[in-house]
């Protein structure tokens, strides 16, 4: 079975579900709604492998009911409801202490995936739990399944961002899938390079990296530099890898038609060298980086 055709299969289980819950039941849903769900989308249109922030804002019913643990599924479609990739994830406040009456609202910075698509997009999202895969009832446009079409965006092709050059100091790109999911990065070196186009304009660095390891040779934090200027520091920790903005000025790149950027750790490790270590690699490793993006 062909990758696309498992993330459908995938998508589509806790539908069925809800499916069969209200055949059991009833031909309509005709539950309470818990309250409303909106997203906003920082920009429009958004380019392939770009950063874009993306607002959540739960507005919960003065007599909704207890929501105990649940997951946020937020899935990103096409034109013809063909799901392109997903970002789920847990809110920064767990939904068993949301209170009825409250609104609830965060920001997560999200690296839109590198599909083979471009054109007119939606995001639908919704609650549900991770253990039977009930889905949260709220107010607003229904597909059907207790899962809401909440935004409208156009994807734009990657040749719309400024295209870096991973030069020297970096190990070969690693790749974990788990559903819909897919995550990538990259490890450095003690110093890893990026190269690109001068934009001769303002620009923000969005970096995201961290550092699994928790042995005393294990990197703390990572400096960037252009030149001899260090333009920012990122701590590195075993936690949520964040998403760090670092602007840069266009006075601070020059003249020169290319410029360079590097990523300097203070401390590498080998894993094959640290207590205990039994995997056999012998890789120098400084930061894990999963993105680093000019914009």
């Amino acid at each position: 079975m062909q990758r696309r055709e498992l993330l459908i299969l995938r998508a589509s289980a806790a539908t069925l579900l809800l499916a069969a819950t209200l055949a059991c039941g009833g031909a309509t849903d005709d539950a309470p709604a818990v309250g409303s769900l909106k997203v906003a989308l920082s920009r429009p249109r958004v380019a392939l492998g770009s950063p874009v922030e993306i607002t959540y804002t739960f507005t919960l019913a003065n007599d909704a009911a207890p929501l105990g643990a649940r997951k946020v599924f937020v899935h990103f479609l096409d034109a013809n409801d063909e799901m392109m990739w997903t970002d789920d994830h847990d809110p920064p406040t767990p939904t068993t202490e949301w209170k009825p009456g409250q609104t609830v609202e965060y920001t997560r910075t999200m690296f839109v995936g590198r599909y083979p698509y471009v054109g007119a997009a939606k995001v639908v999202a919704g609650l549900y739990s991770s253990e039977t895969s009930e889905r949260v009832k709220f107010a607003g446009e229904d597909r059907g399944d207790r899962s809401y079409k909440v935004a409208d965006f156009e994807l734009l092709p990657q040749t719309e961002n400024i295209f870096l050059i991973f030069k020297d100091g970096w190990h070969q790109t690693e790749v974990v899938a788990e559903g819909a999911q897919r995550t990538e990065w990259q490890w450095t070196k003690k110093e890893a390079t990026v190269a690109f186009r001068n934009p001769k304009r303002d620009v923000t660095l969005f970096l995201q990296a961290d550092n699994p390891a928790s042995g005393a040779n294990a990197a703390q934090q990572m400096e960037v530099r252009l030149g001899d200027q260090v333009l920012g520091v990122a701590p590195l920790s075993a936690g949520p890898a964040l998403v760090r903005k670092i602007p840069i000025s266009a006075d601070q790149f020059g003249t020169a038609d290319m410029v360079e950027l590097r990523f300097v750790v203070d401390k590498t490790f080998v894993p094959a060298l640290e207590p205990g270590g039994s995997t056999g690699d012998t890789r120098e490793l400084g930061a894990r980086v999963f993105h680093a993006f000019v914009q």
